[in-house]
């Protein structure tokens, strides 16, 4: 283990907001923890690159290049594109896939992951490849969630400059391999675990029970030499699921260096108190599926984590559940907690903190404070204390409406407030309920009579419970952009409602053939261990429309000095839903989606996500819509934007869809303003 710490607690240069964007290098790629202190400044990264997720590894997702603005972003033209060529017959899978990668650029190579784990190095300039690595998926399996969202790179400080592996690629496949290669040959960095490859299944603490309950679907992140994994863990199965240990690998040897468990084991970890019964320490999930954000001066990775097993009843897992449904700070050389908030208690719908949190500065009373944002799918957008993780802001905690379900115990109170103004409604009420047609607003009026509906937090039910926001957000996985100039936090927000039912397990099963014949947007689940059996599904009507008013979803600007929303503006339309059975009159605005923005010096918001298939850009300051671009499938990917050698700004998007609704495609399209003829 490194026993060096930077104790950086007020120093000068840590309150210097252009300092620390000089150190891009290092919040990007990571260098060895035992490297000196003095060297952290150095080298540097070009503002004209994309070397992390977002960014940099605090995650912002701001790009300070500005070629592009409000006054020519209309003159955008496609520039180029890439096939994966993932929709050959040899790529043919058993599961749909979904293209959802966010490319990096670093030293003028792109790199590029796809949903089979392959990688790609691209001229950013052309698109044209220039080498490949197949980790040879099995095609057979039927993975949930079947996506990459990229890779995550890391110069090692002790080899020496252009030697194999100075510069490493970490891809964490599919099926749960994290692979280190080499970013100038695509070629495996044998010295890394078993000639390159760890196999992240082993060791776990609950093994998953068949192939596709774990998974990896996000980029690793490094931080001073540790690469930091997660793993994404399929819902609803059983209360022993596959567990949900957050660890640390030796970017150069690929050994273990830590491993941190959710639900905590250790009796002294005053957490472990909070999971109540015989079974409770036996829970899994409450895994962190999402991208991590991390703080290399601090030594801290930010981890948000997702519900216990299973989503929807929590009699096995009394108890706060304290760790779960939490944003954690880990200190990244030893694994150690360095502090927990828990956004949702005792989780009971599925309110995982699936958007990556975003490291800022925040202008508290006066003063420049080191912050952590974290969005979540109740709809909240929380601000942090990046040393402490006290909120910033008061927050409002109150009593919640208690379970009618036999052995469930809801927690007593939840946060109802974040002390920011909420992101998407809280409720629904029975003025609001929708309909595309007159017959629609009468069959979802008469539905939402028979439902349970106590807002944000009301408890599944037998009857069937009216869940605003839903699974889906709120804010997803898309996350948050952060405008630093103007301290504005941009989120892309889901508005629409489900209906969360649990049928006893005996009646299911008598009548399991005929709910098998279930429509658009509804889905069981067996939760075994529990005495029921999920039925989860949208809030729709008969011809498949929201119940929910318009707009279905939105993007959400709120201005962090002044704590108030600065604009919220639909973010898609009805266009082309009619193909996936989505029957509501034209031009309704707002789509679901999944996606995510960034933001840049150019005052735009770049944003895919949405069902209606479209790229577009928006005005930081007012949330106009200046710019849109067709895809060949939905944009379900966070985009991206760097300089190129030819000096165009580019701004890239994979628009690979997921397979069903957002349709699909194994294309990656790049923009640029036209090129300067003289």
């Amino acid at each position: 283990m490194c026993s060096v710490r930077f104790s950086m607690r007020g120093h000068p240069f840590l309150r210097v907001v252009s300092f620390v964007r000089r150190l891009n290098l290092l919040l990007a790629v990571g260098l060895p923890c035992c490297m000196a202190a003095q060297q952290i400044a150095l080298p540097t990264v070009s503002d004209s690159d994309w070397p992390s997720y977002g960014r940099t590894a605090f995650g912002d997702r701001y790009s300070p290049l500005h070629q592009i603005d409000s006054t020519n972003v209309a003159q955008l033209k496609v520039a180029w594109r890439f096939h994966t060529g993932e929709g050959a017959p040899e790529f043919k899978t058993h599961a749909p896939t979904a293209l959802e990668v966010t490319p990096l650029v670093f030293r003028g190579t792109m790199y590029v992951s796809t949903p089979l784990g392959r990688v790609f190095a691209l001229d950013p300039t052309t698109g044209v490849e220039r080498w490949r690595f197949d980790p040879k998926v099995d095609l057979t399996i039927g993975f949930g969630d079947f996506a990459n969202r990229g890779v995550a790179l890391w110069i090692d400080g002790a080899a020496a400059p252009n030697a194999p592996c100075s510069l490493r690629v970490f891809v964490a496949t599919i099926d749960t391999r994290l692979i280190a290669l080499d970013a100038a040959t695509g070629s495996p960095c044998v010295g890394f675990g078993d000639h390159g490859v760890v196999q992240l299944r082993n060791g776990l603490r609950n093994a998953p029970s068949f192939a596709s309950e774990y998974e990896e679907t996000s980029p690793p992140t490094v931080v001073n030499g540790v690469v930091v994994v997660g793993s994404a863990v399929a819902d609803n199965n059983r209360i022993d699921a596959a567990s949900g240990e957050v660890r640390g690998f030796d970017a150069r040897t690929g050994a273990l260096r830590w491993t941190w468990d959710p639900v905590p084991h250790d009796g002294g970890d005053l957490a472990s108190a909070t999971w109540v019964g015989p079974n409770a320490h036996r829970t899994g999930a409450a895994n962190a599926w999402s991208v991590f954000a991390a703080d290399p001066a601090r030594d801290l990775v930010f981890v948000p984590t997702g519900s216990p097993s299973v989503d929807y009843f929590g009699g096995e897992r009394k108890g706060r559940n304290q760790y779960a449904n939490s944003i954690v700070a880990i200190r990244a050389s030893t694994g150690r907690t360095v502090w927990s908030f828990q956004t949702v208690r005792h989780d009971l719908w599925d309110y995982d903190n699936a958007s990556p949190p975003a490291l800022v500065s925040v202008n508290v009373g006066g003063r420049s404070v080191a912050a952590v944002l974290q969005a979540t799918k109740t709809g909240q957008l929380f601000a942090l204390d990046r040393e402490t993780g006290r909120p910033l802001f008061p927050i409002t905690e109150g009593g919640v409406p208690q379970s009618d379900v036999a052995g469930e115990e809801a927690s007593q109170t939840q946060i109802l407030g974040s002390g920011l103004p909420a992101l998407s409604p809280q409720r629904l009420d029975a003025g609001d309920v929708w309909g595309a047609t007159p017959a629609d607003r009468e069959a979802c009026s008469a539905r939402f009579k028979e439902l349970r509906n106590d807002g944000t937090f009301t408890p599944p039910s037998l009857k069937g419970s009216l869940i605003i926001p839903s699974n889906v957000g709120g804010a997803h996985w898309g996350g948050v952009a952060y405008d630093p100039v103007n301290q504005i936090a941009v989120i892309p927000t889901n508005r629409i409602a489900a209906v969360i039912t649990l049928i006893p397990r005996a009646q299911f099963e008598g009548h399991q053939m005929e709910m098998g014949q279930e429509r658009i947007g509804t889905e069981y689940a067996m939760m075994h261990g529990t005495p029921y059996v999920l039925k989860r599904e949208l809030f729709l009507s008969p011809s498949n429309a929201p119940c929910t008013p318009p707009p279905f979803g939105s993007l959400v600007a709120l201005n962090l000095r002044t704590r108030a929303i600065a604009w919220t503006v639909p973010l898609g339309t009805s266009e082309g839903l009619e193909k996936i059975g989505i029957h509501v009159p034209p031009n309704i605005p707002g789509a679901i989606n999944l996606g995510g923005p960034i933001t840049t010096a150019g005052g735009l918001v770049f944003i895919g996500a949405s069902l209606d298939r479209y790229f577009r850009a928006f005005d930081t300051s007012n949330g106009r819509e200046l710019w849109k671009a067709p895809l060949a499938a939905g944009g379900k990917a966070t985009p991206m934007t760097y300089l190129g050698a030819d000096g165009r700004q580019y701004v890239v998007i994979a628009a690979g869809g997921d397979g069903k609704a957002w349709g699909w495609s194994d294309e990656i399209v790049a923009f640029a303003l036209p090129r300067v003829t003289r």
